[in-house]
């Protein structure tokens, strides 16, 4: 979707003055209809019906009337502690507003008030969109910034997680936290409810990276909006406290499929692994991967690991993806393949290689990740050609990512997480040479109160790991940042 004022939204994307959250914002789409045309009436009854549909109490509308060229898609999704009937006069409203602002052009959304609506001739139902993006801060900085932050990361991170695992008709949570200087944050998600757990949980992972990436985090509010979900913190209670409810119901079993593949079974700790939800929601079949890599062509062949190899691979809306494929021969690789889907799943980052999916199919054990264009550091540091391109300023950028993605994993996700092979060839560099932490194959999870591991199986690099681990086969977050240590040195 093309915006004529994408120079007025960066503008507000970049101020950092405090802006009443409740400002509408317009956007008007390109494509264009005729004042009496089949497209003009369709839109203007389909908007009618949306903000007088007294039969959905949700708060979320998707509608379509029409065919083909003259087929309109809308969506209309309040905030979830709104009324029914706030929620439609809001959307009546808004609707007004859309037509007379945009008046003849196929596409337009307005962001930012109480209710986002849009509506657009393509297919708008189950995606995610993360433009236009609005963000709006409070201009009171946090009198101590790293004590605000401690209170405000794990309450963002605990939101995502129920806001994602809610149902197809909603996908909201809200809720408060004590702060320094007797203060109480006040938080609020929300999503489009057609989208995934894994769409939602992605979309609000972007909007949460603002909360810092502005003013070094010192900001005690903000607002932030995308035409798929919604977040917003502040210091006073902003929201219905009424509308807390308590967890949503679990998500509704997968829709069976022809070939019904075993349940991955994976020793994991019984403290803190209630959120995650079946890797079954995750599963591609094998048909699609084959024709995404050209079926596994070696011109495809993007590298090999040492439990198979990785294929580039694109789906079929353009998405190019990294597909994982499992050595059959290896019993080893079978283990880690389910340590990877059921663990990864639970990972979210920007820190961290994505995981979009899974394939379980016969011997085929295929995992698909997010492609990251610029392949691993190790063919950086150790190319003399690449690595002269790699300024100060870059390397330190490399080093602080790889540092921020650690302290998640120890620190900031649901469970602890031990990596056991951080090395340069698992650091993986996107377009922009922000990196990202690969392969998790090896990975242990620690119950929250659990600083130490041992095992008789050591794995991992040699180089790389600590000499209490290759002597004595006790590992903690201390071997990780041994091969952190050893990853910054070389």
């Amino acid at each position: 979707m093309c915006y004529s004022n994408r120079l007025l939204l960066l503008g507000i994307v970049l101020s950092l003055h405090f802006v009443t959250p409740t400002a509408q914002q317009i956007n008007c789409g390109t494509g264009n209809y005729t004042s009496n045309s089949a497209y003009r009436a369709n839109l203007v009854g389909l908007l009618a019906s949306m903000s007088s549909n007294t039969k959905i109490d949700y708060g979320f509308y998707n509608f379509t009337a029409g065919e083909n060229s003259d087929k309109v898609n809308a969506i209309a999704l309040c905030r979830g502690d709104f009324t029914p009937d706030k929620c439609r006069s809001c959307i009546n409203s808004t609707s007004q507003s859309l037509l007379q602002s945009c008046p003849n052009q196929k596409e337009a959304i307005s962001l930012g008030g109480d209710c986002t609506v849009r509506y657009s001739n393509r297919s708008i139902f189950g995606v995610m969109e993360e433009n236009p993006m609005l963000a709006f801060y409070n201009v009171q900085n946090a009198s101590n910034v790293e004590a605000f932050n401690n209170v405000l990361r794990p309450l963002l991170d605990r939101l995502r997680n129920s806001t994602a695992r809610g149902s197809s008709t909603r996908k909201f949570a809200l809720k408060s936290e004590p702060a320094p200087d007797f203060q109480t944050i006040y938080s609020l998600m929300q999503c489009t409810p057609d989208l995934s757990s894994l769409d939602c949980n992605n979309c609000l992972l972007r909007l949460s990276g603002y909360t810092s990436s502005c003013c070094n985090g010192q900001k005690v509010g903000g607002v932030f909006v995308t035409p798929s979900c919604y977040l917003r913190y502040d210091l006073y209670s902003f929201y219905d406290p009424a509308a807390e409810s308590p967890p949503p119901s679990p998500l509704p079993p997968p829709i069976a499929q022809p070939v019904s593949p075993p349940p991955l079974q994976l020793p994991l700790p019984t403290q803190g692994v209630d959120e995650i939800s079946s890797a079954d929601s995750l599963q591609f079949d094998i048909g699609t991967i084959k024709v995404a890599t050209d079926n596994f062509s070696a011109a495809n062949e993007l590298g090999k690991g040492g439990f198979g190899i990785v294929y580039k691979g694109e789906l079929p809306n353009g998405q190019e993806i990294a597909v994982k494929r499992l050595s059959k021969a290896s019993q080893q690789g079978d283990l880690e393949f389910k340590n990877e889907v059921k663990l990864v799943a639970t990972l979210q980052h920007r820190n961290l290689v994505r995981l979009l999916g899974f394939c379980l199919e016969g011997k085929e054990r295929l995992l698909v990740y997010e492609f990251v264009p610029n392949a691993s550091l190790e063919k950086f540091i150790f190319d003399p050609n690449k690595s002269a391109l790699m300024n100060w300023e870059m390397r330190i950028k490399i080093i602080e990512g790889i540092a921020r993605g650690l302290l998640y994993l120890h620190e900031d996700s649901r469970l602890r997480i031990i990596h056991r092979d951080l090395k340069a060839s698992n650091i993986l560099l996107d377009v922009d040479m922000n990196p990202k932490i690969s392969d998790f194959g090896t990975a242990r999870l620690f119950v929250p109160d659990q600083t130490q591991g041992n095992t008789s199986k050591i794995v991992g690099t040699f180089g790389y790991m600590p000499p209490e681990y290759v002597m004595h086969g006790q590992f903690s977050v201390k071997s990780d940042v041994f091969s952190f240590g050893v990853l910054v040195w070389r």
